[in-house]
């Protein structure tokens, strides 16, 4: 038998927060829709209009609904736009670019590292020991998409050392470059997403507020060559209330 239900001991504004998250999703809420004022949000859970409006901003900044003066708080059409290291991978070899449409990428950062415990799992180093950490933001006209960082072993500095550079790589994406320099070629890729309560660090890093409380879809790719060597390593945190879409044809 099914126990008893989970206390919910998040704050009141996450609380209102995560009920209207809910109904959107579900669509039970459908974009265009209104909801509560503020003054009634307030009413009705029995809580301060700071709370309510807390409650009502967190939603705008998961870019599920926009506040309209004069009218209320809008429901707003599904994002559909992030992508995975992978699928960016498919994109720059078709199109000599990562971006999607209306995307840009900024704080592009880069550098020799020593790795912290869970990458270095990955790439199948010793933690502490160095590997080169590419990172950059993208983002779109709603704001940010998510933060990417690419992890890629250390050797391949020496041959290309603007992997190491903090300044957008020019002629493809670093495994396009890796190609090119070493004729190591991606041959396999292994996707994952995990969907997480956002930490501290995944809030600095999506540029939210520190007591923020929402949910992220973290993609992680490794991209491996013919001897089943890796190559480079993903991870894309994806800003709160992004979706992610696949299509597939359908056999008969």
């Amino acid at each position: 038998m099914p126990g008893p239900p989970r206390a919910d001991n998040r704050p009141p504004y996450a609380r209102i927060a995560g009920h209207y998250r809910d109904l959107i999703s579900s669509g039970e809420l459908s974009p265009g829709d209104l909801l509560p004022s503020i003054k009634n949000l307030a009413n009705e859970w029995q809580v301060s209009t700071a709370t309510a409006d807390r409650a009502m901003k967190l939603l705008r900044e998961e870019k599920l609904v926009k506040g309209i003066p004069g009218v209320g708080t809008e429901v707003m059409a599904g994002l559909v736009s992030l992508s995975s290291g992978s699928e960016r991978h498919e994109r720059s070899k078709r199109t000599q670019s990562s971006w999607g449409d209306g995307e840009e990428s900024s704080g592009h950062t880069a550098g020799v590292v020593a790795v912290p415990e869970d990458i270095a799992t990955v790439l199948g180093i010793a933690p502490g020991d160095d590997a080169i950490r590419r990172s950059r933001v993208y983002r779109d006209t709603h704001g940010i998409v998510s933060h990417s960082t690419s992890w890629i072993p250390v050797e391949f500095a020496r041959v290309l050392p603007e992997l190491a550079r903090s300044e957008r790589l020019k002629g493809g994406l670093s495994l396009d470059l890796i190609a090119q320099a070493t004729g190591r070629q991606v041959v396999q890729r292994v996707d994952e997403e995990t969907a997480r309560i956002a930490n501290a660090q995944d809030l600095k890093l999506l540029e939210l507020e520190a007591d923020t409380v929402a949910a992220i879809l973290v993609l992680t790719a490794r991209f491996l060559d013919a001897d089943g060597q890796l190559l480079e390593y993903g991870v894309d945190l994806g800003a709160p209330g992004r979706t992610r879409r696949t299509t597939s044809e359908v056999l008969r």
